[in-house]
């Protein structure tokens, strides 16, 4: 059965998805988008939790990855659990370790799908991205021709 629903998710292509990256550290944003780019992924940025709330309800990204920092931090994911953006999924990020008590409270959140310790690691991102966003990860050409 073919599905008209834009707004379903399926398997796809990652150019239509729109990932909204929260961070204030310019050097981390600046690898994320790197990396979240190299995966064929439109970006936005946020650097503080007021901008990160208005262009959630604004773009409607696929996605959200939020710095857990003091800028955004725990105030602006609990600001994303409003019924306007409960639905976007969202990665938490943290440049501190946090215990497992914290963990289980956080994860126990609808939107809530993955949390990973900074300094971020390319390879497990893009596979939860593609993985929450039901996306491939895009062809590797080869040097010839």
């Amino acid at each position: 059965m073919i599905s008209n629903d834009k707004n379903r998710p399926g398997p796809g292509n990652p150019e239509e998805k729109t990932i909204l990256i929260v961070d204030d550290n310019d050097a981390v944003w600046d690898l994320l988008y790197y990396i979240v780019r190299k995966e064929g992924f439109r970006v936005e940025k946020a650097t503080d939790g007021k901008e990160a709330i208005d262009k959630a309800r604004m773009l409607r990204p696929g996605l959200i990855i939020l710095d857990l920092a003091p800028q955004a931090g725990f105030e602006t994911m609990r600001e994303l659990q409003a019924d306007d953006t409960v639905n976007i999924p969202i990665i938490l990020l943290s440049d501190r370790r946090l215990d497992q008590a914290t963990l289980e409270l956080i994860t126990q959140e609808p939107n809530i799908k993955g949390f990973m310790q900074k300094p971020v690691d390319a390879q497990p991102l893009t596979a939860l991205l593609h993985k929450i966003l039901m996306t491939h990860p895009p062809e590797k050409h080869s040097a010839c021709g």
